[in-house]
């Protein structure tokens, strides 16, 4: 999955999710980087490219996303630490699960408050 498929199935989570909202794009760290316009909504989502022509989804390393992440989708997705969903550039990942793991990042606050 290339960022630019990426940055389309972030967009389309939040667009299926009234929740979420609006998206600021911005750059962090030199990565794109997608967060909800309303604020204490959610955490941020980065899109990383990698070398291998991949990339990778990038989270906050102190909220427990990529571990909420592995306890729900332990073998249908590819983690890197508590920080990054890894996506190779040759196998086209679960693509349910990844918006499903997008809107939990974007609703990460909203959640937490529950």
């Amino acid at each position: 999955m290339t960022p630019g498929q990426l940055r389309a199935l972030i967009y389309q989570t939040a667009a299926d999710r009234p929740e979420i909202g609006p998206l600021e794009e911005s750059l962090k760290w030199g990565e794109q980087s997608f967060t909800p316009v309303k604020r204490n909504t959610g955490s941020s989502v980065r899109i990383q490219a990698r070398a291998n022509g991949g990339a990778a989804l990038m989270f906050i390393c102190h909220t427990n996303l990529v571990e909420e992440f592995r306890g729900l989708y332990p073998d249908a997705l590819t983690y890197e630490g508590n920080r990054a969903i890894v996506l190779s550039g040759e196998n086209e990942p679960d693509r349910e699960a990844l918006s499903h793991c997008i809107a939990l990042a974007l609703t990460y606050k909203l959640r937490k408050k529950r």
